[in-house]
């Protein structure tokens, strides 16, 4: 099927404005990134999600799903098929026991000043994440010893057929950046998450104070993925990167942080190929100089 037929197929489905053709990833991407998507297309709602499971099993096209964008680099050719957006917003507070249901779509940000004022603590840690919920769950995301998996009560996903499933904190297989929805096709569209209440002062004050962390310590005036490589089991990663002198380590526009090691930045008009020969040139030296092998955190998709 080809992107013009599935593009007139879904504006019979789905608002016009919802559905863009051979729209650039580097729109909708933190990196700043990436080529053309044959097809983006933003859903709102259940029912559309649904719609766009049952054309991809019909006619066997690609599918990709983003949230924020925040922890993917995309290819300098772009993304084959359908890169669908899940944007469900939802977001309800059951007060009396601190719990809440949230859409996939959400902001992390938003959740965690949200909670913060109403007095429910947990989610601090997730208030400079630039994800969404639905993604976050997925490579269940953490900072400052929190992460979803600690939160996360059961989780509301699509199978590939377009069926509604639950599956409790156990089924969702958390682990470090990982959880079932990197191995299985569902689609999240919504979680239940448990808190407790606090201190509403305390827990300004947790958030002001990983605010002032993140400004001081991560590069957050340059494009980039967030934390590029995966922390190891026995080392840190950014530190090791230092210590082999890589830091500023530069490919083109692309560039290891002067100011944070463990962050790849895009210092200009950085193309992916430029991004995956200075992570390419990371891992050798580490391996080399070190004998430890780094993994890579931020996700790839599409077409290098």
């Amino acid at each position: 099927m080809e992107k013009n037929q599935i593009y007139e197929f879904l504006i019979k489905e789905l608002p016009e404005e919802q559905i863009k053709i051979d729209e650039p990833m580097k729109k909708h991407t933190n990196f700043k990134i990436g080529g053309n998507a044959d097809l983006y297309v933003i859903a709102k709602k259940v029912e559309q999600i649904q719609v766009i499971l049952k054309l991809v099993e019909q006619y066997q096209i690609p599918l990709t799903i983003l949230g924020n964008g925040s922890n993917v680099l995309v290819g300098d050719k772009g993304i084959r098929g359908i890169v669908l957006c899940v944007a469900i917003q939802q977001f309800e507070i059951e007060k009396e026991d601190a719990m809440i249901i949230v859409g996939a779509g959400e902001t992390l940000g938003k959740v965690s000043y949200s909670l913060a004022k109403e007095g429910i603590t947990g989610f601090e840690f997730a208030g400079g994440i630039p994800g969404t919920i639905g993604g976050a769950i997925r490579m269940n995301a953490g900072a400052y010893g929190g992460e979803m998996k600690d939160c996360v009560q059961k989780v509301t996903c699509l199978t590939q057929k377009g069926e509604i499933k639950e599956l409790s904190n156990a089924e969702c297989n958390f682990s470090y950046r990982h959880s079932i929805f990197c191995e299985e096709p569902l689609t999240i569209i919504k979680a239940q998450m448990k808190f407790s209440y606090g201190e509403k002062q305390e827990i300004q004050n947790k958030m002001e104070e990983y605010a002032q962390s993140r400004k001081e310590k991560q590069p957050l005036m340059f494009p980039s993925a967030g934390s590029t490589f995966k922390r190891g089991t026995d080392f840190i990663t950014a530190k090791l990167i230092d210590e082999c002198g890589l830091k500023g380590y530069k490919v083109g526009e692309a560039q290891v942080s002067p100011m944070h090691a463990g962050f790849v930045v895009n210092t200009g008009n950085a193309t992916a190929k430029d991004v995956l020969a200075v992570i390419e040139q990371v891992k050798e030296t580490v391996l080399e100089q070190t004998g430890k092998q780094i993994e890579l955190e931020v996700e790839l998709l599409g077409e290098f």
